[in-house]
């Protein structure tokens, strides 16, 4: 009878049955995600804002190539990534 689970010593103090070991990888990975997917939304917001803003520029100045377009979302593209490179490092 002395290694009985069920017995209680009240000498030692009772431990949880459960080790939140597996929680605490769930909300790291659950943070990650979210994180990763704002990242993916910001660029995706950046790159749609140069390419509206150059297709709005070539309209505006009616231009038969679309040079501002182009221009636009080519630094668009850069700065989402210089963005999402620097918010990487942050960590």
């Amino acid at each position: 009878m002395e290694n009985d689970p069920d017995q209680s010593d009240s000498r030692s103090p009772r431990h949880p049955v459960r080790v939140d070991e597996p929680i605490k990888k769930a909300t790291e990975k659950t943070t990650s995600f979210v994180q990763f997917s704002g990242i993916a939304f910001q660029m995706l917001a950046t790159i749609g804002l140069g390419v509206w803003a150059g297709m709005k520029l070539d309209a505006w100045q009616q231009n038969h190539r679309p040079i501002w377009t182009i221009v636009l979302s080519l630094t668009a593209i850069g700065a989402s990534l210089y963005l999402f490179i620097r918010q990487l490092t942050q960590k």
